[in-house]
Formats: structure tokens, C-alpha cells, sequence
């Protein structure tokens, strides 16, 4: 993939949880309760929420992700042999205020500055989106946030990519589209986005449609890599 820069962007499309948004920060906030847990819960609450998504879309039997997040926390407490209600809830009402990754607040107020158009592109649910972006202060650096609800489906569906260049009145082809997950990079770019993929856990790559154009490590790239 091209680490060079990227032209002709109008508009920067950001995926939420894992990109914009520390999805791990919600269970990090309970080491008090789980302990040596902690890494286990986030990552079987994490890979049975988007499992949860995948096999919805497939059974069109769509729920919203506030629906799916709880019964792929659910499922995960019941793997883990926690059976702490309190802590259901309370790991719940964390994944409202996900902690934003520290670089997001600079680098949407850069993209602004360079006159780009900025909006979340999202899984969540529109309350859920609210909460967070409330809660991380960005609200004021976005020109909209997307969720899927709005089309009924769940990402990887092209449905959910068209409702971005819908929304924002811009071609796919002038769209960054930036997220943490290479199955979604790699969605959005099958379906006509450029895409930078924000790996920020060493994935790699998957054998799936499309190629991002460039891979980075941090969003704080994304302002240079867009005036290179």
C-alpha cells in the first residue's frame, strides 16, 4: 500500500468504535472488578458484536447496536462465568463515554482548517453516536454523523457507504474513508472510497474486495497525508 499522499479529497469519513473511539476504554474502567479479565472481556465483547452484525444482515433480522452490543456482552459475562449485574450495566452505561483516542480533537480540527468535510460513518446507533461525540467534545468538528440505522444494515453493506456520499453530497471517489477495522478499509474500498486504514493494532491484512490506498498507524497522519 502507498504511503504517499492522497488528492482530490473533499470529504473525510471516519468509522466510530476502534477508530475514532476506544472501544476497550469501557472494560479498562472496570479493572477494579474484572482483574486479569479485563483483556478477555474486550476482546470476546468486541468479536461477537461484529459477528452479531455479520450474521443479522445475513438473516435480515436487523436489531440496532445498542441491542447487539448488550447481548454480545451478555454472551461474553456468560463465557467468562461473571454473573455481576451491576457490572452489566455498568460496563453498559461506559460504552456511552467511550474515551476518544487522544489525537481525534486536533487532527478533525486540522481537516477543518483545510476546508475538508468531516462525519462519522457509523454501526452505532444514533443515540449511542450522540453520547460519544458529546462526550469526546468533537460535535462542533463534524459536518454530520452517520448511522446505519438509516438504511436498515449493517457495514459491510454497500448501502451503508452510498448513504455517506448521499449525505454529504460527495462523489465516492473525492471520500477519505478511514477506519481501524481492515474489513471495513476494505469494504470502502470496494465500493469506490479512497481509504486510508488506520491499522492501530498491527492486524493483517485481509484477503477480501478491495485495497486501501495507504496504511497509517495514528489518524494524527491523516492532515499531512492529505497536503502531501
Amino acid at each position: 500500500m502507498s504511503d504517499t499522499g492522497i488528492k482530490g479529497i473533499r470529504a473525510c469519513v471516519f468509522d466510530a468504535y476502534g477508530t475514532l473511539f476506544d472501544y476497550a476504554s469501557a472494560a479498562a474502567r472496570c479493572r477494579d472488578v474484572l482483574g486479569d479479565q479485563f483483556d478477555r472481556l474486550t476482546t470476546l465483547w468486541r468479536d461477537k458484536q461484529l459477528q452479531y452484525t455479520w450474521l443479522r444482515v445475513v438473516q435480515n433480522r436487523h436489531a440496532d447496536f445498542w441491542q447487539v452490543t448488550g447481548d454480545a456482552l451478555d454472551y461474553a459475562l456468560e463465557t467468562l462465568a461473571i454473573g455481576d449485574r451491576a457490572l452489566r450495566e455498568r460496563l453498559m452505561d461506559l460504552y456511552l463515554t467511550l474515551d476518544a483516542f487522544p489525537e481525534v480533537p486536533e487532527m478533525l480540527k486540522r481537516l477543518k482548517k483545510m476546508g475538508v468535510k468531516t462525519a462519522i460513518l457509523s454501526n452505532g446507533a444514533p443515540a449511542m453516536l450522540k453520547a460519544a461525540v458529546d462526550n469526546a467534545k468533537i460535535g462542533g468538528l463534524l459536518d454530520a454523523i452517520l448511522s446505519v440505522e438509516e438504511v436498515g444494515v449493517y457495514k459491510p453493506h454497500p448501502k451503508v457507504y452510498q448513504l455517506a456520499v448521499d449525505r454529504l453530497a460527495v462523489g465516492a471517489k473525492a471520500i477519505l474513508f478511514l477506519s481501524s477495522n481492515a474489513w471495513d478499509a476494505h469494504a470502502a474500498s470496494a465500493f469506490g472510497m479512497r481509504v486510508a486504514w488506520c491499522n492501530r493494532y498491527s492486524q493483517r491484512p485481509e484477503r477480501l474486495p478491495g485495497k486501501p490506498d495507504c496504511e497509517i498507524r495514528s489518524l494524527a497522519e491523516v492532515p499531512e497525508l492529505l497536503a502531501a
